[in-house]
């Protein structure tokens, strides 16, 4: 083992990226986990994967010889506290959000009340937790609408209704996915996101795309999709959204790194959609795209992940010499 090595492995131990999983995003997991794993062995990181899909995550974790763990999980068993609980227990430390920041991140509806509380504009919303609840009211609901499953990310479940005769089908799509989905106003207007990383949030991008929403298809499968960096907002304003933006990040616990979504109307009014506590690290991914446009490249911002689980320890030891 040469110096640089030595003291990566000093600093760092061996760590387990977790990728994969169960969920219904386990194959952009997957592409993530794998863009993480090259880059931190790359930067000369003791690092291997571990997919829970296929192992006992909490044996190989405990038997492995591991001192923390990078979170490449996306949704559900990865991203909403479930893993984070399991780390905790084991003392182990890890990458992101804690287990309510993560909780609250991957319920977008939990989300949305909270932000109401907290006075952060988030679209108007109707619940539905049966079929019977969607058909006694679609009547009186304004379109168009976004029906949504709550616990979903990569925009899976998700669908734009324009008029009532859609409702019903767009409703049974969600509840593939969920038996919590509802119904959001449709803003009009232009989406932007807000890569976080730290206490740092991270230009701005814009997005444009053909399709009828940022979807998942315009996610990860199209190369229709533009996103602008900068952003083409004036400095003044991007200043402001980002303020905005980082205060709805913490209003649900989120800490670490992750992504805020909303979207601007004609008047200048933004509208926070939802909040991604670990948002992908794809060839087509935001966060990195954003990083890129401050002078992190992929790697640069791999370590800089990966020092949040460094963080969390020093929290925790600040916390016992409070005791």
């Amino acid at each position: 083992m040469n110096t640089a090595a030595a003291d990566m492995h000093q600093q760092y131990g061996k760590v387990a990226v977790l990728m994969g999983g169960q969920s219904a995003e386990r194959d952009i997991s997957l592409v993530s986990g794998a863009a993480v794993l090259q880059a931190l062995q790359a930067a000369g990181i003791d690092a291997h994967a571990v997919d829970p899909a296929e192992c006992n995550v909490h044996d190989v974790l405990v038997n492995g010889g591991y001192a923390r763990a990078f979170v490449a999980l996306h949704g559900r068993g990865g991203e909403d506290g479930v893993i984070q609980g399991m780390l905790e227990t084991l003392g182990m430390p890890y990458t992101g959000s804690g287990v309510l920041g993560s909780a609250l991140g991957m319920d977008k509806l939990r989300t949305k009340q909270v932000w109401q509380s907290a006075g952060i504009a988030t679209p108007a919303f109707t619940v539905f937790s049966s079929r019977a609840g969607l058909l006694a009211a679609k009547g009186e609901l304004q379109y168009p609408l976004i029906m949504k499953p709550s616990h979903e990310g990569s925009s899976i479940g998700i669908s734009k209704v324009d008029t009532v005769d859609d409702v019903s089908a767009a409703w049974e799509l969600a509840a593939r996915y969920d038996n919590e989905v509802f119904a959001e106003h449709w803003i009009d207007g232009v989406e932007y996101t807000a890569g976080i990383l730290g206490q740092e949030v991270l230009p701005l991008i814009r997005l444009e795309t053909p399709n009828t929403f940022y979807d998942y298809e315009a996610k990860y499968e199209t190369d229709t999709t533009r996103y602008l960096v900068p952003c083409g907002l004036d400095a003044a304003m991007e200043s402001r959204l980002q303020s905005l933006s980082l205060a709805a990040y913490q209003a649900v616990g989120a800490s670490g790194w992750g992504r805020v979504d909303f979207m601007l109307d004609a008047s200048g009014q933004p509208w926070f959609i939802e909040v991604n506590t670990v948002p992908g690290l794809t060839d087509h991914s935001l966060v990195p795209m954003a990083a890129q446009a401050t002078g992190l490249d992929f790697s640069q911002l791999v370590c800089r992940i990966l020092d949040t689980s460094l963080e969390s320890v020093a929290a925790a030891d600040r916390e016992a010499d409070c005791a």
